[in-house]
């Protein structure tokens, strides 16, 4: 029974995380706000998921 527990927390936290990188990758698609630093919680885990993050900013328009 206890290996059946773990293997449902460990699911649910897996898609939890899914479906966070999901929300986040859309915030930022509508944003159009790459060059900026995110704005939440998943659009800051989507970038780094993804690899998707400015480091010190951009020199680019």
């Amino acid at each position: 029974m206890i290996p059946l527990i773990i293997a449902g927390a460990l699911g649910v936290t897996l898609f939890v995380g899914y479906v966070m990188v999901l929300v986040g990758i859309r915030r930022e698609d509508k944003a159009l706000s790459l060059r900026h630093g995110p704005d939440g919680a998943s659009a800051s885990l989507a970038r780094k998921v993804t690899g998707c993050y400015v480091r010190g900013g951009v020199s680019w328009t």
